[in-house]
């Protein structure tokens, strides 16, 4: 029988850029205060709970990373980054509001809402070249951490690839799903097939925004 994989997947804590529901993708923002408070909290519930995990891994940017560093505190596990886990590049559209994508950035902006997988937004990364980016760091760490379970901290769109991959949904539908900061989302594998197990658990936290 073969053992079978966990993964607990992490989005990074609230930052300045998420209540002002501007694109981040890979520009380097710090977490706000809401965002260091909920990571804490994440740690802090995890450890009650006595969840064992056997490796902690986080993307490299500083959102994710802050938020990994309690957990690897309190779970007395070494963080390892990995820039494969890193929001997409929105390109053209990295630090634009939503309410101003239309104006600033027709062309780019009409891409990312109709989900074009082909458009790199003017100097970012395409759909397909981001799922295919996450897909590849996800069944490595598979393969590496067979029969063990995982603890992953990235970004929205990251975990939204993740979902799709075990779920089936298609890159160019609208998302399903909420991914709330700092919340929690179980995957597993047996060897062969991906399965959603729980998502978007945030019942250790008191308020988180979802992802745009």
């Amino acid at each position: 029988m073969t053992a079978l994989t966990r993964f607990c997947l992490v989005r990074h804590g609230e930052t300045a850029w998420n209540v002002e529901r501007r694109l981040q993708g890979q520009t380097d923002i710090p977490l706000n205060r809401q965002g260091e408070d909920q990571a804490s909290s994440l740690a802090l519930a995890l450890q009650r709970r006595g969840q064992l995990f056997d490796a902690l891994y986080s993307s490299d940017l500083s959102r994710a990373h802050s938020t990994a560093q309690p957990l690897g505190h309190c779970l007395q596990l070494n963080v390892t980054l990995l820039p494969d886990l890193r929001e997409r590049h929105f390109g053209a559209l990295q630090g634009v509001a939503l309410h101003e994508g239309p104006a600033l950035q027709p062309e780019a902006w009409q891409a990312y809402a109709q989900r074009d997988v082909h458009h790199e937004l003017n100097g970012g990364e395409s759909l397909l070249q981001f799922a295919q980016r996450v897909r590849n760091a996800l069944e490595r760490l598979a393969a590496d951490h067979r029969g063990e379970t995982v603890l992953l901290v990235s970004h929205g769109g990251v975990l939204d690839v993740m979902y799709r991959i075990a779920s089936g949904q298609p890159l160019h539908e609208q998302r399903r799903v909420p991914i709330p900061n700092a919340a929690l989302n179980w995957l597993s594998h047996d060897g062969t097939h991906w399965q959603v197990d729980s998502w978007a658990d945030e019942s250790h936290l008191a308020a988180s925004l979802d992802e745009l």
